[in-house]
Protein backbone atom coordinates (compact mmCIF):
# COMPACT_ATOMS: atom_id res chain seq x y z
CA UNK A 1 0.00 0.00 0.00
CA UNK A 2 1.48 3.48 -0.78
CA UNK A 3 1.70 5.52 2.12
CA UNK A 4 1.08 9.78 1.93
CA UNK A 5 3.01 12.26 0.47
CA UNK A 6 5.06 13.14 3.91
CA UNK A 7 5.99 9.87 4.36
CA UNK A 8 8.66 7.62 3.08
CA UNK A 9 7.48 4.40 1.40
CA UNK A 10 10.51 2.24 3.17
CA UNK A 11 10.50 -0.27 6.01
CA UNK A 12 11.36 0.94 9.10
CA UNK A 13 14.88 -0.29 9.69
CA UNK A 14 15.83 1.08 5.99
CA UNK A 15 14.54 4.71 7.41
CA UNK A 16 16.55 4.17 10.45
CA UNK A 17 19.45 3.31 8.40
CA UNK A 18 19.40 6.34 6.24
CA UNK A 19 19.26 8.50 8.99
CA UNK A 20 22.10 7.11 11.11
CA UNK A 21 24.12 6.50 8.55
CA UNK A 22 25.53 9.78 7.83
CA UNK A 23 26.41 10.04 11.55
CA UNK A 24 28.31 6.73 11.99
CA UNK A 25 30.21 7.02 8.78
CA UNK A 26 33.76 7.37 9.38
CA UNK A 27 34.34 10.67 7.02
CA UNK A 28 32.82 13.21 5.28
CA UNK A 29 32.69 14.59 1.68
CA UNK A 30 34.55 17.59 0.63
CA UNK A 31 30.79 19.77 0.61
CA UNK A 32 30.71 20.13 4.27
CA UNK A 33 34.13 20.41 4.72
CA UNK A 34 34.07 23.49 2.13
CA UNK A 35 30.86 24.67 3.85
CA UNK A 36 32.40 24.26 7.58
CA UNK A 37 35.61 26.32 6.58
CA UNK A 38 33.50 28.81 4.91
CA UNK A 39 31.36 29.03 8.35
CA UNK A 40 34.31 28.72 10.14
CA UNK A 41 35.71 31.85 8.56
CA UNK A 42 32.37 34.04 9.51
CA UNK A 43 32.86 32.81 12.90
CA UNK A 44 36.60 34.23 12.82
CA UNK A 45 34.94 36.99 11.88
CA UNK A 46 32.39 37.35 14.47
CA UNK A 47 34.84 36.62 17.29
CA UNK A 48 37.49 39.73 15.68
CA UNK A 49 34.60 41.94 15.51
CA UNK A 50 33.04 41.06 18.94
CA UNK A 51 37.39 41.49 20.25
CA UNK A 52 37.01 45.12 18.45
CA UNK A 53 33.89 46.15 20.07
CA UNK A 54 35.17 44.72 23.72
CA UNK A 55 38.71 46.90 22.81
CA UNK A 56 37.27 50.12 21.61
CA UNK A 57 33.59 50.44 23.28
CA UNK A 58 30.42 50.77 21.25
CA UNK A 59 31.78 53.66 18.80
CA UNK A 60 32.97 51.23 16.47
CA UNK A 61 29.32 50.85 15.52
CA UNK A 62 27.09 53.64 13.43
CA UNK A 63 25.22 54.57 16.85
CA UNK A 64 24.77 58.08 17.95
CA UNK A 65 23.20 60.11 21.02
CA UNK A 66 20.03 59.33 18.70
CA UNK A 67 20.37 56.26 17.25
CA UNK A 68 21.23 54.58 20.54
CA UNK A 69 20.42 51.04 19.29
CA UNK A 70 21.24 50.25 15.51
CA UNK A 71 21.89 46.61 14.55
CA UNK A 72 22.89 45.08 17.39
CA UNK A 73 19.28 45.34 18.77
CA UNK A 74 17.38 44.89 14.97
CA UNK A 75 19.68 41.53 14.81
CA UNK A 76 18.40 40.62 18.36
CA UNK A 77 14.47 40.94 17.14
CA UNK A 78 15.56 39.13 13.43
CA UNK A 79 17.15 35.87 15.48
CA UNK A 80 15.31 35.90 18.31
CA UNK A 81 11.85 35.75 16.01
CA UNK A 82 13.93 32.80 13.85
CA UNK A 83 14.54 31.24 17.29
CA UNK A 84 11.06 31.55 18.36
CA UNK A 85 9.57 29.96 15.01
CA UNK A 86 11.16 26.83 15.89
CA UNK A 87 10.02 25.86 18.68
CA UNK A 88 6.36 26.79 17.63
CA UNK A 89 6.56 25.18 14.69
CA UNK A 90 7.50 22.10 16.47
CA UNK A 91 4.90 22.01 19.38
CA UNK A 92 1.97 23.57 17.46
CA UNK A 93 2.41 20.57 14.86
CA UNK A 94 2.93 18.20 17.67
CA UNK A 95 -0.23 19.20 19.13
CA UNK A 96 -2.63 19.32 16.13
CA UNK A 97 -1.02 15.86 15.43
CA UNK A 98 0.38 16.74 11.56
CA UNK A 99 2.41 13.89 10.27
CA UNK A 100 4.62 15.79 8.12
CA UNK A 101 6.43 17.74 10.82
CA UNK A 102 8.04 14.10 11.54
CA UNK A 103 10.53 14.83 8.74
CA UNK A 104 11.13 18.60 9.59
CA UNK A 105 10.83 19.07 13.17
CA UNK A 106 14.47 18.05 14.68
CA UNK A 107 16.23 20.69 12.56
CA UNK A 108 13.37 22.88 13.60
CA UNK A 109 14.39 23.10 17.27
CA UNK A 110 17.90 22.76 16.92
CA UNK A 111 17.08 25.93 14.99
CA UNK A 112 15.39 27.45 17.95
CA UNK A 113 18.70 26.78 19.97
CA UNK A 114 21.09 28.27 17.48
CA UNK A 115 18.92 31.42 17.01
CA UNK A 116 18.76 32.34 20.48
CA UNK A 117 21.75 31.69 21.10
CA UNK A 118 22.78 34.21 18.65
CA UNK A 119 19.70 36.23 19.64
CA UNK A 120 21.14 36.00 23.04
CA UNK A 121 24.25 37.54 22.38
CA UNK A 122 23.12 40.31 21.02
CA UNK A 123 21.85 42.66 23.89
CA UNK A 124 24.94 41.69 25.67
CA UNK A 125 27.40 43.04 22.70
CA UNK A 126 24.94 46.36 23.49
CA UNK A 127 25.79 47.06 26.67
CA UNK A 128 28.96 49.09 26.07
CA UNK A 129 30.13 47.13 29.63
CA UNK A 130 28.99 43.22 28.36
CA UNK A 131 31.26 42.25 31.26
CA UNK A 132 28.53 43.49 33.79
CA UNK A 133 25.53 41.58 31.83
CA UNK A 134 25.37 39.43 34.85
CA UNK A 135 23.47 42.63 36.64
CA UNK A 136 20.70 42.05 34.70
CA UNK A 137 19.89 38.86 36.86
CA UNK A 138 18.32 39.78 40.55
CA UNK A 139 20.99 37.68 42.50
CA UNK A 140 21.60 38.79 46.44
CA UNK A 141 24.79 40.44 46.50
CA UNK A 142 26.22 42.64 49.43
CA UNK A 143 26.14 46.44 47.17
CA UNK A 144 22.01 46.43 47.42
CA UNK A 145 21.89 46.64 43.36
CA UNK A 146 18.91 45.69 41.89
CA UNK A 147 17.59 45.41 38.00
CA UNK A 148 15.76 48.04 36.80
CA UNK A 149 12.23 46.32 36.71
CA UNK A 150 11.02 49.04 34.22
CA UNK A 151 13.98 48.55 31.40
CA UNK A 152 13.22 45.87 28.57
CA UNK A 153 16.45 44.95 28.59
CA UNK A 154 15.45 42.91 32.27
CA UNK A 155 12.59 41.80 30.18
CA UNK A 156 14.84 40.31 27.65
CA UNK A 157 16.60 38.81 30.06
CA UNK A 158 13.89 36.60 31.40
CA UNK A 159 12.56 36.07 27.97
CA UNK A 160 16.05 35.02 26.36
CA UNK A 161 16.33 32.53 29.22
CA UNK A 162 13.27 30.88 29.87
CA UNK A 163 12.69 30.35 26.06
CA UNK A 164 16.42 28.82 25.99
CA UNK A 165 16.29 26.96 29.28
CA UNK A 166 12.69 24.98 27.96
CA UNK A 167 14.03 24.68 24.34
CA UNK A 168 17.07 22.52 25.35
CA UNK A 169 14.68 20.64 27.20
CA UNK A 170 11.99 20.43 24.47
CA UNK A 171 14.76 18.98 21.90
CA UNK A 172 16.54 16.86 24.21
CA UNK A 173 13.29 14.88 25.19
CA UNK A 174 12.47 14.83 21.54
CA UNK A 175 15.98 13.47 20.40
CA UNK A 176 16.05 10.69 23.24
CA UNK A 177 14.69 7.47 21.36
CA UNK A 178 16.92 8.75 18.67
CA UNK A 179 20.03 9.01 20.33
CA UNK A 180 19.35 5.00 21.45
CA UNK A 181 19.27 4.00 18.32
CA UNK A 182 22.52 5.62 17.13
CA UNK A 183 23.76 3.92 20.30
CA UNK A 184 22.69 0.41 19.50
CA UNK A 185 24.04 0.83 16.00
CA UNK A 186 27.32 2.24 16.77
CA UNK A 187 30.47 0.27 15.64
CA UNK A 188 32.96 1.71 17.86
CA UNK A 189 33.12 1.59 21.66
CA UNK A 190 33.37 6.00 21.84
CA UNK A 191 30.87 6.04 19.88
CA UNK A 192 28.74 3.57 21.45
CA UNK A 193 29.56 5.58 25.00
CA UNK A 194 28.80 9.17 23.40
CA UNK A 195 25.55 8.39 22.98
CA UNK A 196 24.96 5.29 25.54
CA UNK A 197 25.05 8.64 27.56
CA UNK A 198 22.89 10.82 25.55
CA UNK A 199 20.01 7.93 25.73
CA UNK A 200 20.24 8.00 29.49
CA UNK A 201 19.16 4.22 29.52
CA UNK A 202 16.73 4.39 27.58
CA UNK A 203 15.12 0.71 26.27
CA UNK A 204 12.54 1.31 24.71
CA UNK A 205 10.47 -0.58 26.72
CA UNK A 206 6.42 0.44 27.24
CA UNK A 207 6.71 2.12 30.68
CA UNK A 208 9.60 4.50 29.14
CA UNK A 209 7.36 5.74 26.00
CA UNK A 210 4.45 6.19 28.66
CA UNK A 211 6.64 8.01 30.79
CA UNK A 212 8.21 9.80 27.50
CA UNK A 213 4.62 10.08 25.61
CA UNK A 214 3.15 12.25 28.86
CA UNK A 215 6.49 14.16 29.59
CA UNK A 216 7.01 15.17 25.57
CA UNK A 217 2.96 16.38 25.46
CA UNK A 218 3.23 18.50 28.40
CA UNK A 219 6.48 20.51 27.45
CA UNK A 220 4.42 20.82 23.65
CA UNK A 221 1.70 22.03 25.58
CA UNK A 222 3.43 24.45 27.64
CA UNK A 223 5.48 25.33 24.35
CA UNK A 224 2.84 27.58 22.63
CA UNK A 225 1.84 29.88 25.12
CA UNK A 226 5.86 30.83 26.12
CA UNK A 227 6.58 31.31 22.36
CA UNK A 228 3.67 33.68 22.16
CA UNK A 229 4.59 35.83 25.39
CA UNK A 230 8.37 35.37 24.56
CA UNK A 231 7.75 37.81 21.20
CA UNK A 232 5.05 39.31 22.65
CA UNK A 233 8.13 40.59 25.49
CA UNK A 234 10.07 41.59 22.99
CA UNK A 235 7.20 43.34 20.98
CA UNK A 236 6.27 45.48 24.28
CA UNK A 237 10.32 46.37 24.06
CA UNK A 238 8.94 48.59 21.04
CA UNK A 239 5.02 49.54 22.33
CA UNK A 240 5.92 50.55 25.67
CA UNK A 241 8.04 53.34 24.42
CA UNK A 242 6.81 57.02 23.34
CA UNK A 243 8.44 57.37 20.18
CA UNK A 244 6.20 57.95 17.07
CA UNK A 245 5.71 54.38 15.24
CA UNK A 246 6.42 52.04 18.32
CA UNK A 247 3.54 53.17 20.82
CA UNK A 248 1.12 50.96 18.74
CA UNK A 249 -0.68 48.07 20.88
CA UNK A 250 -0.49 45.63 17.72
CA UNK A 251 3.07 45.71 18.52
CA UNK A 252 2.93 41.77 20.16
CA UNK A 253 0.31 39.79 18.25
CA UNK A 254 2.40 41.85 14.81
CA UNK A 255 6.08 40.38 16.45
CA UNK A 256 4.44 36.99 17.48
CA UNK A 257 3.31 36.56 13.68
CA UNK A 258 6.78 38.10 12.37
CA UNK A 259 8.60 35.64 14.20
CA UNK A 260 6.37 32.51 12.68
CA UNK A 261 6.77 33.82 9.51
CA UNK A 262 10.62 34.13 9.58
CA UNK A 263 11.03 31.59 11.08
CA UNK A 264 9.37 29.09 8.86
CA UNK A 265 11.16 30.72 5.89
CA UNK A 266 14.56 29.62 7.64
CA UNK A 267 12.96 26.19 8.32
CA UNK A 268 12.33 25.89 4.28
CA UNK A 269 15.79 26.96 3.53
CA UNK A 270 17.27 24.37 6.09
CA UNK A 271 15.05 22.00 5.06
CA UNK A 272 16.51 22.16 1.26
CA UNK A 273 19.85 22.34 2.58
CA UNK A 274 19.00 18.85 4.45
CA UNK A 275 17.48 17.01 1.89
CA UNK A 276 20.11 18.03 -0.83
CA UNK A 277 23.49 17.98 1.69
CA UNK A 278 22.51 14.34 3.44
CA UNK A 279 20.59 12.67 0.27
CA UNK A 280 17.19 12.21 2.09
CA UNK A 281 14.49 13.03 -1.12
CA UNK A 282 12.24 10.53 0.46
CA UNK A 283 12.04 11.95 4.08
CA UNK A 284 11.43 15.59 2.90
CA UNK A 285 9.56 15.32 -0.38
CA UNK A 286 8.05 18.02 -1.98
CA UNK A 287 4.97 17.89 -0.49
CA UNK A 288 6.48 19.17 2.51
CA UNK A 289 7.84 22.28 0.76
CA UNK A 290 4.07 22.41 -0.80
CA UNK A 291 2.59 22.67 2.77
CA UNK A 292 5.50 24.96 4.33
CA UNK A 293 4.15 27.73 1.00
CA UNK A 294 0.86 27.63 1.99
CA UNK A 295 2.00 28.66 5.35
CA UNK A 296 3.99 31.28 4.34
CA UNK A 297 1.53 32.35 2.02
CA UNK A 298 -1.25 32.82 4.55
CA UNK A 299 1.46 34.59 7.12
CA UNK A 300 2.36 36.68 4.58
CA UNK A 301 -1.40 37.82 4.21
CA UNK A 302 -1.52 38.55 7.94
CA UNK A 303 1.68 41.03 7.60
CA UNK A 304 0.43 42.53 4.80
CA UNK A 305 -3.01 43.38 6.95
CA UNK A 306 -0.46 44.78 9.64
CA UNK A 307 1.26 46.77 7.86
CA UNK A 308 -1.91 48.58 6.82
CA UNK A 309 -3.46 48.44 10.25
CA UNK A 310 -0.49 50.53 11.04
CA UNK A 311 -0.82 52.85 8.63
CA UNK A 312 -5.05 53.45 9.02
CA UNK A 313 -3.74 53.53 13.16
CA UNK A 314 -1.35 56.44 11.82
CA UNK A 315 -4.13 58.49 9.52
CA UNK A 316 -7.16 57.83 11.90
CA UNK A 317 -5.08 59.23 15.02
CA UNK A 318 -4.47 62.45 12.85
CA UNK A 319 -1.43 62.57 15.70
CA UNK A 320 1.35 64.80 13.85
CA UNK A 321 4.31 63.07 14.99
CA UNK A 322 2.93 59.57 13.74
CA UNK A 323 1.85 61.48 10.55
CA UNK A 324 5.23 62.51 9.58
CA UNK A 325 6.88 58.97 10.59
CA UNK A 326 4.30 57.45 7.94
CA UNK A 327 5.17 60.03 5.37
CA UNK A 328 8.93 59.16 5.99
CA UNK A 329 8.42 55.85 5.00
CA UNK A 330 7.36 56.27 1.79
CA UNK A 331 9.18 59.37 1.20
CA UNK A 332 11.98 59.71 3.12
CA UNK A 333 15.49 58.88 2.64
CA UNK A 334 15.13 54.93 4.12
CA UNK A 335 11.98 54.93 1.49
CA UNK A 336 14.05 52.17 -0.91
CA UNK A 337 14.36 50.20 1.83
CA UNK A 338 10.42 50.10 3.00
CA UNK A 339 9.73 49.64 -0.59
CA UNK A 340 12.11 46.43 -1.19
CA UNK A 341 10.60 45.10 2.72
CA UNK A 342 7.05 45.81 1.25
CA UNK A 343 8.15 43.75 -1.88
CA UNK A 344 9.80 40.78 -0.06
CA UNK A 345 7.41 40.41 2.66
CA UNK A 346 4.19 40.91 1.14
CA UNK A 347 4.21 40.64 -2.77
CA UNK A 348 6.47 38.29 -3.54
CA UNK A 349 5.27 35.03 -1.47
CA UNK A 350 1.88 35.78 -3.58
CA UNK A 351 3.56 33.31 -5.95
CA UNK A 352 2.42 30.65 -3.70
CA UNK A 353 -1.09 30.94 -4.76
CA UNK A 354 0.03 28.54 -7.75
CA UNK A 355 0.18 25.04 -6.79
CA UNK A 356 2.83 24.48 -9.37
CA UNK A 357 5.56 27.17 -7.95
CA UNK A 358 4.76 25.91 -4.09
CA UNK A 359 5.74 22.31 -5.44
CA UNK A 360 8.99 23.73 -6.94
CA UNK A 361 11.72 23.53 -4.58
CA UNK A 362 13.27 26.12 -5.76
CA UNK A 363 11.09 28.76 -6.02
CA UNK A 364 9.96 27.25 -2.14
CA UNK A 365 13.68 28.02 -1.59
CA UNK A 366 14.06 31.67 -3.58
CA UNK A 367 10.80 32.91 -2.06
CA UNK A 368 12.02 31.84 1.42
CA UNK A 369 15.40 33.98 1.19
CA UNK A 370 13.27 36.99 -0.04
CA UNK A 371 11.14 36.75 3.10
CA UNK A 372 13.74 36.68 5.47
CA UNK A 373 15.75 39.59 4.17
CA UNK A 374 12.38 41.38 4.07
CA UNK A 375 11.81 40.43 7.87
CA UNK A 376 15.49 41.95 8.50
CA UNK A 377 14.93 45.18 7.00
CA UNK A 378 11.52 45.57 8.68
CA UNK A 379 13.75 44.83 11.94
CA UNK A 380 16.39 47.35 10.83
CA UNK A 381 13.86 50.18 9.99
CA UNK A 382 11.81 49.75 12.87
CA UNK A 383 14.94 50.02 15.25
CA UNK A 384 16.67 52.65 13.17
CA UNK A 385 14.47 55.10 11.51
CA UNK A 386 12.34 55.58 14.97
CA UNK A 387 15.16 56.65 16.37
CA UNK A 388 15.92 58.90 13.04
CA UNK A 389 12.82 60.62 13.74
CA UNK A 390 11.76 61.77 17.27
CA UNK A 391 9.83 64.43 18.17
CA UNK A 392 12.67 67.02 18.71
CA UNK A 393 14.40 68.05 15.10
CA UNK A 394 17.50 68.81 16.22
CA UNK A 395 17.68 65.19 17.47
CA UNK A 396 17.01 63.78 13.88
CA UNK A 397 20.31 61.86 12.41
CA UNK A 398 20.73 59.15 10.11
CA UNK A 399 21.79 55.86 11.25
CA UNK A 400 24.63 54.92 9.10
CA UNK A 401 26.22 51.18 9.78
CA UNK A 402 30.16 50.92 9.81
CA UNK A 403 32.08 47.72 8.60
CA UNK A 404 31.91 46.54 11.98
CA UNK A 405 28.14 46.54 11.86
CA UNK A 406 27.97 44.10 9.25
CA UNK A 407 31.02 41.67 10.73
CA UNK A 408 28.93 41.43 13.65
CA UNK A 409 25.89 40.75 10.96
CA UNK A 410 27.70 38.44 8.79
CA UNK A 411 29.83 36.68 11.76
CA UNK A 412 26.95 35.81 13.38
CA UNK A 413 25.05 33.86 10.49
CA UNK A 414 28.27 32.26 10.06
CA UNK A 415 28.56 30.74 13.81
CA UNK A 416 24.55 30.00 13.01
CA UNK A 417 25.93 27.72 10.45
CA UNK A 418 28.82 26.02 11.75
CA UNK A 419 26.75 25.24 14.84
CA UNK A 420 24.30 23.49 12.05
CA UNK A 421 27.47 21.71 10.34
CA UNK A 422 28.18 20.30 14.14
CA UNK A 423 24.94 19.35 14.77
CA UNK A 424 24.37 17.18 11.10
CA UNK A 425 27.75 15.50 12.61
CA UNK A 426 25.92 14.84 15.88
CA UNK A 427 22.31 14.55 15.84
CA UNK A 428 19.89 12.64 13.43
CA UNK A 429 18.56 15.62 11.01
CA UNK A 430 15.31 14.16 10.93
CA UNK A 431 13.39 12.58 14.10
CA UNK A 432 13.30 8.21 13.41
CA UNK A 433 10.67 7.45 15.97
CA UNK A 434 8.28 10.41 15.08
CA UNK A 435 8.95 9.18 11.18
CA UNK A 436 7.92 5.50 12.39
CA UNK A 437 5.45 6.35 14.76
CA UNK A 438 3.12 8.51 11.34
CA UNK A 439 3.56 5.19 9.31
CA UNK A 440 2.20 3.21 11.64
CA UNK A 441 -0.60 5.71 12.35
CA UNK A 442 -1.36 5.97 9.11
CA UNK A 443 -0.98 1.83 8.44
CA UNK A 444 -3.58 1.88 11.15
CA UNK A 445 -6.31 4.29 9.79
Amino acid sequence: MSRGPYLPDMAPAAITAAVARPLLQPAWGWRWWLGFGVSAALTLLFVVAVGWLFYRGVGVWGVDTSNIWGFALANYVWWIGIGNAGTLISALLLLTRQRWRASISRFAEAMTLFAAAMAGLMPILHLGRPWLFYWLVPYPDTMGLLPQWRSPLVWDFFAIASYLLFSMMFWYAGALPDFASLRDRARTRGRQLFYGVLAMGWRNSARHWRIWRDYYGALAALGVPLVVSVHSVVGMDFSAALMPGWAETIFPPYFVVGAMYSGFAMVVVLAAIFRRALSIPFLITDAHFEVMARILLFCSLVMTLSYATEWFYSWYSQDPADLDFTRAQFTGPRAPLYAAMLVCNCLVPMLFWRRALRRSVPVVVGVSLLINLGMWLERVLIVTQTLSLGFLPSQRASYVPTLWDWAVLFGSLGFFSLLFFLFIRIVPAASIHEIKEAIRAEAAS
